[in-house]
């Protein structure tokens, strides 16, 4: 069959079931829009940014706001409905690509179904499920039905082709754009060094992250305030500040929230040392120069599985990127007030512990870069790219 001219309609199903994924779904639609202007139709599953951007969401992605096992046990009938019902739609629309972004637990059932029943569809997986870290087999298995995976990790598409995985491209990831709004100008950063030191807290951005951390963190924080003058800061989203302030009334010290990204951003630039949740912001973290101590708690079941699946010496990003265990990090019962607090002070304080990790994060820029692409262009690109091939 001839390869179709770019000038033809061309019609692309996208999936993003977390604001995270709406995001990098919204970007990417905006760069393909360029590119092929009134010629391309956008359908599927997204948040607010992909609406904007011309989707009309198959159901709103709040409905799959589900975390923990329990959690995810309890609603699996009307997951498992949800996967169906976007399969189908994916296939009654027939699009020239689907992409699947995140969220693999949903996207990866969709795209088995769509792969098994229609097998001429290309399918791109817009951020790598974590095979290196566990369940390894997911990559080779992986090749059956997705043709190509954009990775927002570097050192991401050597451990797809060490484990026979699809092809993978690094891409960048979203938060090499945002460099500007991490790190701090000259007055802001007399307020990094200077006292009482800004501290950071981040117990996490899901109501069942806040609830296994926010006793925990208030503790470590106080016993950390009997031996030293901190300003507590708290980042969090509007959606979360009412369950955020309950939580934090009781605190010994009693953090300032800080509101929304741009006071998050405000708040990134004049802090000296961070308590974090591990996850997404030990990157954010590292890339704006902050040294940190993670944490890590979850319900006794999801520890169970994990101690047996987790293949990885550090589950921190910053230490996969940099190569090595520079962040401290507590999980479950190693995660007490006190190895806490004692690991914060080391932070804090002009100490060997402080300098390992700043000279760790300069080498982050140059491990991450992306040359003078965006992440969304380079990810526009390897789409096309795939589609023609594709339909070529």
């Amino acid at each position: 069959m001839a390869a179709r001219s770019p000038t033809v309609g061309r019609k692309i199903f996208l999936i993003a079931t977390e604001e995270s994924g709406d995001r990098l779904g919204a970007a990417l639609m905006k760069v393909l829009r360029q590119r092929l202007g009134d010629a391309v139709q956008f359908s599927g599953v997204g948040g607010r940014a992909m609406t904007q951007e011309g989707i009309d969401p198959l159901f709103p992605i709040e409905e799959l706001s589900i975390v923990g096992f329990a959690a995810v046990v309890k609603q699996l009938p009307k997951i498992l409905r949800l996967i169906r019902r976007t399969a189908d739609a994916v296939l009654d629309d027939a699009p020239d690509m689907l992409v699947i972004i995140d969220s693999p637990d949903f996207t990866h059932r969709v795209a088995r179904r769509v792969r098994a029943r229609n097998p001429a569809i290309p399918i791109v997986d817009y951020v790598s499920p974590s095979v290196w870290a566990w369940r390894p087999g997911r990559a080779r298995a992986m090749r059956r039905y997705v043709d190509h995976v954009l990775a927002l990790l570097p050192f991401e598409p050597e451990e797809y082709q060490k484990l026979q995985g699809p092809p993978c491209s690094y891409v960048g990831h979203p938060l090499i754009e945002q460099l500007a709004s991490l790190r701090p100008n000259a007055d802001e950063r007399q307020r990094r060094d200077g006292a009482p030191p800004v501290l950071l807290v981040l117990p996490g951005s899901r109501r069942s992250e806040i609830r296994h951390h926010l006793a925990l963190f208030g503790a470590a924080l106080g016993t950390l305030g009997e031996r030293m003058k901190f300003e507590l800061v708290l980042p969090t989203m509007p959606h979360l500040e009412a369950v955020v302030r309950e939580g934090v009334a009781s605190w010994p010290i009693v953090p300032r929230i800080a509101v929304g990204d741009a006071e998050k951003r405000a708040a990134f630039r004049i802090a000296r040392a961070a308590l974090a949740k591990s996850g997404t912001v030990t990157l954010e973290l590292a890339l704006s120069g902050i040294p940190m101590v993670t944490a890590y708690r979850v319900g006794a079941a999801e520890a169970f599985i994990l101690r047996r699946a987790i293949r990885v010496s550090s589950v921190i990003l910053a230490n996969l990127v940099i190569g090595a265990d520079i962040i401290p990090e507590f999980l479950q019962e190693d995660c007490t007030p006190d190895k806490l607090a004692q690991a914060l002070g080391e932070v804090i304080a002009d100490t060997p512990e402080r300098l390992r990790q700043l000279v760790a994060f300069s080498t982050m820029d140059a491990k991450m870069s992306t040359g003078d692409q965006p992440p969304s262009v380079r990810a526009a690109d390897i789409v096309l790219a795939t589609m023609a091939r594709r339909s070529g």
